[in-house]
This record gives C-alpha cells, structure tokens and sequence, in this order.
C-alpha cells in the first residue's frame, strides 16, 4: 500500500505523517516498510520535514510494480509471478483447472518453452520482453472462441500504438513492426460442446529484447519496441496499459459483439486487398485476401470465388 500512495504521489514527496495517517502504522512502521521497499530494489528518496518520494522502480513485473499502475477492475487484480517458466499458458491452464478467476495473470520474468502456433515455441529472454497469460471465463459458446484471438490482437495494437510505436496486424495472431514480428498471440480454452469453461490467452511481446536474443533464423523476422523506438520500455507500466486496453475491448465485445473488434481489426490489417500465399495442412493457396468474415476467419478471393481460411500461415506476396 505504500507504494501505490508513493506512485499516486509521482514527482511530489509524500509525508511521513499523511502515510501514517492513510495506513493506520506508527511513523517507525512507515520507515521500515520504506526499507523494505529499498532492499527490493525500489529507489525512494526522504527527507525531512518532506517525506518519501519515489524515484525508480525495479523493472519487474510483480503485484507490487503492477498494482499500482492498474485501471482496470478484474484483469490483473491477481497476479502470479514466477522468476521463470517453460510457459505461462500451461501454468494459467493448470491454475484455472484449479478454480482460477476470470483475469487472473500469470507473467515470468523468463519463459523457456513458451508455445507458439502450430507448434512452435516462443521463447522470451530474463527481464527483457513481456510473457503474459490471462485466464478468462467468458459465457460463450465454442464457436466464438477464436474471437478472443483478434479481439488480443487489437488490444496489444492499442497498446503498441500508445508506446509510440506504429503497430499493424497480420492474420490471426502476429502483431507487426515494420513487416516484422513484435508479439503474438495464443489462446487455448477447456469448453464442451456447447459452452466455454475458460479460455487462457497467452500475450507475448518483445519489449527491450536486441537483436543478438533472437537465434539466428528468426532474427531477420522479429523486431521489438526497443529497435523500433530506440528507447527502453517500462514494462509494468506497458503491462498495466496492454490489460486496460484488453479489458475495454472485452467490455465493448461483450456489450456489442465482434463487429466492432471487426472493424478495428481490418484498420490495422496488413493483408486486405493484397495478394497471400496461405500455407495449411499441406495445402496452398494463392489469391487477394479480400476481408474477414463475422466469425474472424479470413476470406480470400481465388479466381472469382471466395475461399473461407479457418486456420494457417498467410504471407502477404509482393507484386510481379
């Protein structure tokens, strides 16, 4: 609590007397959770007959750095932090096979075998890039799952955009710096056949990764914000805006549907109106991807007919 009064306070000092009173601790309590915060790495100048002032905090991704950067009412009010992970989404699928809350957040410092479409891996360096998974309990049926996929994919764009980057979108899952692959997005769900139980949305996003942490074959592919702005990302702060954007589009889901998501998918869509290759269970296809249907899956248009993709990886073919 102290560091949610020093955070409101921003670049004014807080007293000790005014954190005494709000807390309801003797002005010793106060100082020695100040020292508290100081060994964990938090930077907090006193002075007296001022106060506490906070000047830096560790670029962690914890309650404590999270919460009190947090505008949302559900996502991330619980957060389970690990130092390191083989995968946020498999952890967040156990927790919420154990009963976890609509919003509940697993984020790792590091993920070494983070799961990918198709099965590929995404993995995410120590302190560097966000690896994130939210588990939600939305009451829809099986069908309209793969909503929640382009409605992530707008979210991360917002937040992207706010970061001062120029985000696009690339058909389903991958947001775009520059043609190159910034974050992705996974989402698996336990459901019957005929509603969702839960559904775990896997977000990961190089944030300050260089060019040297990606192996060599993904290196030409990827790019972070780091590379795109030339300046560091605060990651809590990244993290608290991503699930503020994510919860206003759930809400606008929710409330609307997803012709709303819809349209803002196809404002950043790379793809529409370009000719694709999609590549799918050993099959391809060649033709104008011509727009996304009310259910996200991508229309593409083959000699005068339109061919319904459901699934697959699409590359956008540059001009003869």
């Amino acid at each position: 609590m102290i560091l949610g009064f020093l955070a409101e306070g921003g670049t004014d000092f807080v007293s000790g007397a005014a954190l005494s009173d709000k807390l309801g601790l003797s002005r010793t309590a106060v100082w020695k959770h100040v020292e508290t915060l100081r060994r964990l790495g938090y930077e907090i100048e006193a002075q007296p007959a001022r106060g506490y002032r906070l000047l830096q905090v560790p670029d962690r991704l914890t309650s404590l750095e999270l919460s009190p950067l947090l505008m949302t009412r559900e996502l991330g009010r619980t957060v389970h932090h690990y130092e390191t992970l083989p995968s946020t989404n498999a952890k967040a699928f156990e927790l919420a096979h154990e009963g976890a809350l609509h919003g509940e957040v697993v984020v790792a410092e590091a993920q070494t075998a983070g799961k990918g479409r198709r099965g590929r891996t995404w993995v995410s360096p120590k302190g560097k890039n966000l690896a994130l998974s939210v588990v939600l309990r939305p009451e829809i049926a099986p069908a309209r799952a793969p909503e929640l996929t382009l409605l992530a994919a707008v979210a991360l764009a917002d937040a992207l955009e706010g970061a001062g980057t120029s985000p696009t979108i690339k058909w389903p899952n991958d947001v775009q710096l520059g043609g190159r692959k910034v974050a992705g997005i996974l989402t698996e769900l336990s459901a019957d056949t005929e509603r969702v139980h839960f559904v775990v949305l896997g977000l990961g996003v190089n944030l300050n990764a260089e060019p040297a942490d990606f192996p060599d074959d993904v290196r030409p592919l990827a790019t972070s914000v780091l590379e795109a702005r030339q300046q560091k990302v605060p990651r809590a702060l990244f993290t608290s805006a991503l699930l503020s954007r994510l919860e206003d589009w759930l809400d606008t889901w929710q409330a609307s549907g997803f012709e709303p998501v819809r349209q803002a998918w196809k404002r950043r869509s790379t793809l529409l109106g370009h000719q694709v290759l999609v590549r799918a269970d050993a099959k391809e296809l060649r033709g104008v991807a011509a727009d996304l249907d009310d259910s996200g899956a991508l229309l593409v248009r083959v000699d005068g007919r339109l061919e319904r993709v459901l699934a697959g990886d699409v590359e956008q073919l540059r001009p003869r």
